[in-house]
């Protein structure tokens, strides 16, 4: 396999300043980087971008999460092996990036069981980590970005 081209970003360098401010207020407000990890990874999953579930994979298993809870982030629903608020997160996540797949694209039960474990500002974080994570998969996809090329 082959990229079709150069990353945008890296043709386009000024695309990355703003990028990587997005990266850091999305992760500024006390967010656990496990449950941004699994959002980013189920997100990258969703949307069929290996590059950013390699790195997804990467990441978590740089945090010490184990193998189980890593390779079952497709299934969250049918396994025990996440904790509410994580559910909250990843069910949010799956929502904000299908948004065509339903006329109310995060429904009230999914919004209401986030509000319950994170605060605004909190919500607000792991929506621009989904906003970002949706922006990488974009950029990746398209041009078959080659798993760990970085």
């Amino acid at each position: 396999m082959q990229a079709r081209m150069k990353n945008p970003v890296t043709l386009i360098p000024a695309a990355m300043q703003p990028i990587q401010e997005l990266i850091k207020a999305a992760h500024s407000q006390n967010v656990p980087q496990e449950i941004m990890e699994l959002v980013h990874l189920r997100v990258s999953q969703v949307n069929g971008c290996s590059f950013c579930v390699d790195g997804g994979v990467k990441s978590l298993r740089k945090l010490g999460v184990s193998d189980e809870r890593i390779g079952l982030v497709a299934a969250w629903r049918e396994t025990s092996y996440y904790t509410d608020a994580e559910r909250a997160a990843l069910a949010l996540a799956e929502s904000a990036t299908r948004l065509a797949d339903r006329t109310d694209a995060v429904p009230d039960d999914v919004w209401a069981a986030a509000t319950e474990h994170f605060e605004e500002q909190q919500l607000a974080s792991i929506l621009i980590w989904i906003a970002v994570t949706n922006l990488f998969n974009r950029l990746n996809a398209p041009i078959r970005q080659i798993a760990g090329s970085w």
